[in-house]
């Protein structure tokens, strides 16, 4: 059995961000968060599958399952994999990489900090290699925004703050350019009014690339409450509704957040 590595102990908590984004969420509901976090942290950020989310959240009813659920549709990226759900959470897969890279590096530089010392006796006498300057470029952007600019299949906005933007998150966006591109083009083809389309430096400055395409998240989502007893009782304009034991529950098709409501 190969040993486990790349496992960090502690969780680094951004109070002000997680407070934000669960202001409106029942004690009930942070508690389970919590608990899904950490679970998802102590195995590496990998994914899990939905009974083990039950498990650790110790759910012995539909109702706990169904506050579980809430909280994975929400906050978790789903997948399908052998019919089976399983779940991560992007914030944690980028905090874990980024542990990975940094540790890494620390690791590397004192390798290079040791030879350095014994090449620096050796080379001490040695003439200095001559450095060739680089040819300056007409250009304020750097060859990477360029080509990411290039992508875009709709240049809405201002390119300078777009690129003032870039430079603020190049250290934060753990995907490739081609990725950034990908995403934003997705998210626009199917707005047809232009001055709908948000400008690229907004869409940076809000870090709308972590909007996941879940278009064929609700099928899943509908599938997986019938098999917990609900009634399906079809569409209504924005709404899929449901009942159960009398209660009416609905979730809003064009929220990205797909929240399981119950109605008043």
């Amino acid at each position: 059995m190969t040993k486990e590595t790349n496992k960090f102990h502690a969780l680094q908590l951004f109070t002000d961000t997680f407070t934000a984004e669960t202001v409106h969420l029942t004690n009930d509901a942070v508690g389970i968060y919590i608990r899904l976090l950490s679970f998802a942290w102590t195995k590496n950020t990998k994914p899990f599958k939905e009974k083990d989310a039950y498990r650790i959240c110790q759910c012995i009813d539909d109702e706990c399952k169904l506050k579980v659920m809430q909280v994975l549709s929400e906050f978790f990226i789903v997948d399908k994999k052998n019919d089976e759900f399983t779940f991560t959470h992007k914030r944690l897969v980028q905090e874990h990489a980024y542990l990975v890279d940094k540790y890494q590096r620390r690791s590397d530089a004192g390798k290079k900090g040791g030879l350095a010392k014994r090449d620096n006796a050796i080379s001490k006498n040695l003439a200095p290699i001559p450095i060739p300057k680089p040819i300056p470029s007409n250009s304020i952007y750097d060859q990477d925004f360029e080509f990411l600019w290039s992508l875009l299949s709709k240049k809405k906005g201002s390119k300078y703050k777009a690129y003032g933007y870039w430079l603020k998150l190049d250290n934060i966006i753990n995907l490739s350019i081609k990725e950034v591109a990908r995403i934003y083009n997705n998210q626009i083809k199917g707005i047809e009014d232009n001055k709908f389309i948000p400008h690229f430096a907004t869409w940076l400055s809000q870090r709308r690339w972590e909007i996941e395409d879940d278009s064929n998240l609700i099928p899943d989502l509908i599938n997986r409450l019938i098999n917990l007893g609900y009634t399906h009782n079809g569409s209504d304009g924005n709404f899929e509704k449901f009942t159960k034991d009398g209660k009416s529950y609905r979730i809003d098709k064009f929220d990205e957040k797909h929240q399981i409501q119950l109605d008043q």
